[in-house]
């Protein structure tokens, strides 16, 4: 008989309960003043067995790689991110980074494509730089949920063993690598912002920011594989398109118990409000703490309709709830790369310019002439932004020809 990974000591366990509200994931419950983990729930987090007083809590440890194993795996993975069988942009920067890692390791890329009716997708993938191409089309896969999509990933790095493993840095890919990565026993590096590959031990080189990206930490995981990367969209250059190219499309089966999920989805609602994409716009208005109050965004947006072009905010005038969080930019919101980014009242903290830094061109317009956000701008004007944004709107206008 197989032994569960964590176990209760019916011995030991007193039915205390003090390890039921240390379950980040509601996995204990008590039947019979006896404590039992719901191994379905479980993800192996370990934060029950430190709270147990008299060790009836019970966890293998988990091994280390052999190293004379690591060999055998090969290739690698980027896990395309679609919604509606519209390719999200930040999967061609991922292809176009694995694209040079695998011509570095001498390997081939693969795309793990999953979802309803989506195979017509694989012949975009190749031309983007994708030799093989593996589609797990399934009508429970339609919708994205965490479940089914990690359990689809899992079997499909236990079947084919790849060396490397990008996702894309959003809800989506987050929540799918860290189930994976917790499941395979490895590691993942979330957020990253450059990658390469070191030629003597094949170990990837992952770059991320922290301590609030004051530095830049260069990440490896060499005892254990596939290595597991998420990448910020908007940091990496995409895949040029080349239609000559020529792949492989390996068709997936799920399994029934892949499928299996504790959520289901009702509906979607989009998001009332703006219907520009920061993350896709080429101009950028960008509002902080210095237009003073919410209803000064309107000056924000009226700009950004005579230029035609998106909103976007900081961490501050977000946590105001001046605006939603969908247009923050930033560390901790979304990294945007438009051919123009005009901050307003936005002093130019390290998380803030984390997010934008990497704009074609940058003005910034605060009244405050050693704000940190001149350091990196390419024009700057000092000045009172609710007093500069309406002129530079009226003087737009004139240019355009727009009333």
């Amino acid at each position: 008989m197989t032994k569960d990974p964590i176990e209760i000591s019916s011995e030991a366990c007193v039915g205390c309960g003090q390890c039921i509200p240390a379950c980040p994931f509601d996995a204990i419950d008590m039947p019979e003043s006896i404590a039992k983990i719901d191994l379905t729930k479980c993800t192996l987090c370990g934060a029950c067995v430190p709270t147990c007083a008299f060790d009836a809590i019970n966890m293998e440890e988990k091994p280390v790689a052999d190293p004379s194993t690591l060999g055998q795996y090969n290739d690698i993975w980027v896990m395309v991110e679609q919604h509606g069988g519209t390719i999200e942009p930040v999967t061609y920067e991922l292809l176009g980074e694995g694209r040079k890692l695998a011509d570095q390791r001498g390997m081939k890329l693969c795309a793990i494509l999953v979802g309803h009716q989506i195979e017509a997708l694989s012949q975009d993938l190749i031309s983007h730089g994708a030799d093989i191409i593996y589609v797990a089309d399934h009508p429970e896969l339609e919708a994205f949920r965490d479940e089914p999509y990690t359990k689809v990933l899992i079997r499909l790095i236990e079947t084919y063993k790849p060396e490397v493993v990008l996702l894309a840095a959003t809800a989506a890919g987050r929540s799918v690598g860290s189930r994976a990565a917790v499941k395979i026993n490895t590691g993942l590096t979330a957020d990253c912002t450059a990658l390469d590959m070191d030629p003597e031990t094949g170990n990837l080189l992952q770059t991320r920011p922290a301590f609030g990206g004051n530095i830049m930490a260069v990440i490896e995981c060499p005892a254990h594989r596939p290595q597991m990367a998420s990448v910020r969209p908007n940091v990496m250059t995409p895949a040029e398109a080349d239609s000559t190219r020529q792949g492989e499309v390996i068709p997936i089966t799920p399994q029934p118990e892949d499928l299996q999920s504790r959520t289901k989805r009702l509906q979607f609602v989009p998001e009332a409000g703006s219907a520009v994409n920061i993350t896709e716009a080429n101009i950028l208005i960008s509002g902080g703490r210095g237009i003073q109050k919410p209803d000064n965004f309107s000056i924000i947006q009226e700009l950004a309709d005579t230029v035609k072009a998106g909103v976007a905010a900081s961490r501050a005038a977000v946590d105001a709830n001046w605006i939603a969080y969908s247009h923050q930019v930033g560390q901790t919101g979304k990294t945007v790369c438009p051919k123009l980014y005009i901050a307003c009242g936005i002093s130019g903290q390290i998380q803030h310019l984390a997010g934008m830094a990497s704009a074609e061109t940058i003005v910034a317009i605060n009244k405050d002439p050693d704000a940190p956000i001149f350091d990196i701008a390419t024009y700057g004007i000092v000045g009172d932004v609710l007093e500069i944004v309406p002129a530079l709107t009226t003087e737009c206008r004139k240019l355009l020809n727009r009333s």
